[in-house]
């Protein structure tokens, strides 16, 4: 039995989530999307390995199947999320173009801004923070496993201890900060790499990695048919709302930086600790299994 089962009776779309853009960070250059394989959909399985330890309160899902399965993250382009009820869940869908994300009661969406403009989008709830990406990947899958281990190293050698678990889908990253977690699940599909970095406070990562969960199962991915390099992270477009209110971030951002330049003032240097460290070089890749570049 699937760990979230969902009736298939609802046929009204949910509006788009609220939202509202956060302080500006660093930049990431955008990926560039060139020629794919040709689209296959195959039935998505994967062993428990031995020398993995299970997640706390986590069973793994038997033969998850984007396409015709009852848990997601499901393949938005062979599958309609408005046949799905979410509203014991949901009050509102973040539409971002190639995902689109039932957001948890309770929460909020921020954009994180760099330089260029819009970096990363975020779900804020009370345990934390859930940044999902997702990416294009071979016909043949196996892009988590490959980007899974060098992203390991990548944390690992920012001094953060890492783990892997077996959570619902298979390998999870682990990694602990001076005051919190970071666990990376990643989840692929039809030709696409759903990656979702969810970061809590110490003492909040339990609930952080349910309520993550719960939102990956209720996910759903669009590939589409434009080519885009395996690897690379696919098209995100923000709904007119939340782009209106990007748009006035950057130009706010642009006027204090000018006054900066006027008064001979510069910006003063952050202080990020290990937890930070790590997630902003998690969510600075273009590619996923990179060790963060920018």
């Amino acid at each position: 039995m699937a760990l979230w089962p969902f009736g298939r009776n609802k046929k009204k779309a949910e509006p788009e989530a609220p939202v509202a853009p956060a302080a500006p960070v660093e930049p990431v250059e955008d990926a560039q999307p060139v020629e794919a394989a040709p689209a296959e959909v195959p039935v998505y399985t994967e062993e428990q390995p031995q020398d993995v330890a299970a997640a706390p309160g986590t069973e793994p899902i038997a033969n998850y199947d984007p396409v015709g399965g009852t848990t997601g993250p499901f393949d938005g382009d062979s599958v309609e999320i408005e046949d799905f009820d979410f509203t014991d869940f949901s009050d509102a869908t973040l539409n971002l173009g190639s995902m689109r994300i039932p957001m948890p009661k309770g929460t909020q969406v921020q954009v994180e801004m760099g330089d260029e403009g819009p970096k990363m989008v975020h779900i804020v709830t009370p345990s934390g923070r859930f940044t999902p990406v997702a990416f294009a990947a071979p016909r043949t899958g196996g892009l988590w496993e490959e980007s899974a281990a060098e992203i390991a190293e990548g944390m690992r050698s920012e001094g953060m201890p890492v783990r892997f678990e077996q959570g619902p889908w298979g390998k999870e990253i682990v990694g602990t900060g001076t005051n919190g977690v970071i666990r990376i699940i990643g989840v692929e599909g039809p030709r696409w790499l759903f990656r979702v970095t969810l970061a809590a406070p110490t003492g909040r990562e339990d609930a952080m990695a349910q309520l993550g969960r719960e939102t990956i199962a209720r996910s759903f991915v669009y590939r589409g048919e434009d080519p885009v390099l395996a690897g690379n992270s696919l098209p995100v477009t923000l709904p007119e709302q939340l782009a209106l209110q990007v748009q006035q971030a950057v130009a706010a951002r642009a006027a204090q930086q000018q006054g900066q330049q006027v008064q001979g003032s510069a910006p003063a240097p952050g202080n990020p600790n290990a937890l930070s460290d790590a997630l902003r070089q998690i969510m600075e890749m273009n590619n996923p299994g990179s060790a963060g570049t920018k």
